[in-house]
């Protein structure tokens, strides 16, 4: 008996034992968030040996914020280094193609603007800067011989010197008046105030450090809708491929139009490459310059989204259009084109995935596929089965990795130490049947999560509409942070979202809020049913963008939600079609001009049901917003008060769209969680 008892003790003990020393994970806070490094794009050397990636730390005060590169082996056997360490951050960082040599572009201590700088890793020392250029250096690509580079620069209509461009600034800084004057459109994008100057090619020698404006001749820039798109070097490496529009002046009424151009690095007239009715986003070519492969979409004057397609056309000809990819409807995030193939990471059904892509006959299969989360930014080598990439969840942050000949090599580990002592979940997927359809959402359970409690549930709405919700590490709206110990998020991808398809994004025109408002719906009262550890009395809705549009339908339409939350959400859709930086995508949406009231203007105008406002909301806005712009928030506020409704306002004078400074940044989510515990407590 005493043995048995001796037994249990020791049992009891060891358990006791292993429990009490198990670490006590915390939760997710704003200072933790803000702590994590920052890992950019990896850029893999082109033997495959070598990478080099950005990592920046951020702090509460910006100017303790650092930026820098780091170098580490691709294989994994000589852990990363840091290679600069100036104040100024590094970007467009690129490798030289022939030696280990790396080029970026930084604005550093005398510089006026970014300029462009080699590092030397085999001799070692500081960066030296190779460009003094007063416009700045956009966008470098080098050329294959390693001995020029391509940049753009804008530059004032007609002025193609730098120096003519400098002294037509430092007149126009003389004027005593202020005033912006257009006769076109757009005149605003997302929060800057168009001018006049246009972006232009210019190719620097690296040998003689001589700048040329390789866009002098060319007829497209006298035009009043003119538009540089992607440019790249030219197999010959001695003309320059690019995309631009030349009716960006009439998106008013239409969709622009970007076509395909070559120019010589000399300057000269430009030549049309190719004159179909496609719209063109991006050009590149393969290794071996036997192919140019572009991104675009067949001219659709009537849809409110397209899907990018995959061409290929045989070079210089720039005949035998083909279409790769044909049997894959899902949108490319980005891309590198070798000599038989093309690595892309594509969206799908809220995952970024890899497919190695031929070149030959367009189909597809898959790399790196089973793991829950996305793969983005490949960086490809001349060397068989070596790349790079960024590979990030909801519970991991961006991470550089190679793929090493069959293997998967961590690199970064910039924020392995510090967020084991963690509680951050992956989501959980589950699907919902609406509207004669199925919807996907995300499920996720908050820090400390215990099963046998309920938990209020918060229904968190994307924006877009031409988006969704990913497997990605975000920090404008973490649901980690927002969740804390206290709420399960849901997430849904409703009609309009991406990854599902061409079909199903452009389902949502002319039902911009009423279809995807009831799935949102429909999908919460799905979780509830199937997860018991959600309280559905107590239940809450915020969102931003097009998701803060929904909130106020939301508002308008149903009293389901205890409280709700917009960010830069419209109120009024006809307000907004008149004041955002875009105006035609708006009138695809609603079937017509908002002067001719359509059934969709008429009925799906979340104001035209102010009468109903009766559930608490916060509303918070940035006053640089121009593509929601405050005036919809101000209109909002206003039916709030006239109607008596329980409502905060916030306005960010120095956020745009987003809230990205970080004092901002932790004011707002100290501002959503405290709206949260109000109404849900």
């Amino acid at each position: 008996m005493n043995k048995l008892l001796t037994l249990s003790f020791i049992l009891i003990f060891s358990v006791y034992s292993t429990w009490a020393q198990q670490p006590v994970l915390k939760t997710l806070s704003h200072e933790a968030m803000m702590s994590i490094k920052r890992v950019g794009v990896p850029k893999i050397s082109p033997d495959g040996q070598w990478l080099i990636y950005s990592q920046q730390s951020v702090s509460y005060d910006s100017e303790s914020n650092t930026s820098d590169l780091w170098l580490a082996s691709s294989d994994g056997t000589q852990a990363p280094r840091k290679i600069t360490q100036t104040k100024a951050g590094e970007d467009n960082y690129f490798w030289h193609p022939s030696e280990r040599k790396v080029f970026f572009t930084a604005k550093r201590e005398g510089d006026e603007s970014a300029q462009l700088y080699i590092l030397d890793l085999s001799n070692g020392g500081d960066a030296q800067r190779v460009s003094s250029f007063s416009l700045g250096i956009g966008s470098p690509k080098i050329s294959a011989d390693g001995n020029k580079v391509l940049f753009s620069a804008k530059v004032f209509p007609g002025v193609f010197t730098d120096s003519l461009n400098k002294k037509y600034a430092e007149e126009k800084k003389k004027l005593k008046y202020k005033a912006r004057v257009y006769t076109g459109f757009p005149i605003r994008y997302f929060d800057t105030w168009l001018d006049e100057k246009q972006s232009h090619v210019f190719v620097l020698d690296l040998k003689t450090q001589q700048i040329q404006n390789v866009f002098t001749g060319i007829s497209l820039i006298q035009s009043k809708g003119f538009q540089l798109g992607s440019f790249t070097w030219a197999p010959d490496q001695q003309s320059v491929v690019f995309t631009a529009t030349i009716d960006l002046h009439t998106t008013a009424y239409q969709n622009s139009i970007s076509k395909i151009y070559q120019v010589s690095i000399q300057g000269g007239k430009e030549k049309l490459l190719v004159d179909d009715q496609g719209d063109y986003s991006s050009i590149d070519f393969s290794e071996d310059g036997k192919y140019a492969i572009a991104l675009g979409a067949p001219l659709n004057q009537t849809k409110v989204y397209q899907l990018s397609r995959l061409y290929r056309f045989t070079w210089p000809e720039m005949s035998n259009k083909t279409e790769l990819l044909s049997s894959l409807d899902r949108p490319i995030n980005q891309m590198e084109v070798s000599k038989d193939y093309i690595l892309a990471s594509i969206e799908d059904q809220g995952f970024d995935r890899l497919i190695r892509i031929s070149l030959q006959d367009g189909s597809y299969q898959s790399v790196l596929g089973g793991k829950q989360g996305s793969y983005n930014q490949v960086s490809i080598s001349k060397r068989e089965n070596v790349f790079a990439y960024q590979y990030n969840s909801m519970a991991s942050p961006m991470e550089v990795l190679v793929h090493h000949m069959d293997k998967e090599v961590a690199i970064s580990n910039a924020n392995q130490a510090l967020l084991k002592n963690y509680d951050v979940k992956d989501p959980e997927e589950f699907w919902t049947q609406s509207r004669g359809k199925k919807v996907r959402s995300f499920l996720l359970r908050p820090a400390s999560f215990d099963p046998t409690k309920k938990y209020p549930l918060l229904v968190l709405m994307h924006g877009g509409p031409a988006s969704s919700y990913k497997d990605i590490y975000g920090y404008r709206w973490n649901p980690h942070v927002i969740a804390g110990t206290e709420y399960v998020i849901v997430m849904t991808d409703y009609t309009g979202s991406v990854g599902y398809g061409e079909k199903f994004a452009q389902d949502i025109q002319f039902d911009p809020f009423k279809g995807p408002g009831q799935e949102i719906l429909d999908a919460a009262n799905d979780a509830i049913k199937r997860y018991p550890f959600i309280d559905g009395s107590r239940q809450a809705a915020s969102g931003a963008s097009y998701g803060g549009h929904l909130a106020n339908w939301l508002q308008a339409t149903t009293s389901h939600f205890k409280c709700l939350i917009s960010h830069a959400g419209l109120v009024n859709s006809e307000a907004q079609w008149g004041t955002s930086d875009f105006v035609y995508s708006r009138e695809l949406m609603n079937g017509s001009a908002p002067w001719i009231p359509t059934k969709t203007w008429k009925e799906q105008n979340p104001m035209r049901f102010a009468a109903n406002f009766k559930t608490p909301i916060l509303l918070t806005v940035g006053e640089n917003d121009f593509r929601v712009p405050i005036n919809n928030t101000l209109e909002n506020w206003s039916i709030l008060q006239r109607q008596k409704v329980p409502s905060k306002l916030i306005v960010f004078p120095e956020e745009n769209h987003w809230v990205l400074k970080a004092e901002n940044s932790r004011f707002h989510y100290q501002e959503i969680r405290n709206w949260l515990a109000t109404y849900l407590k």
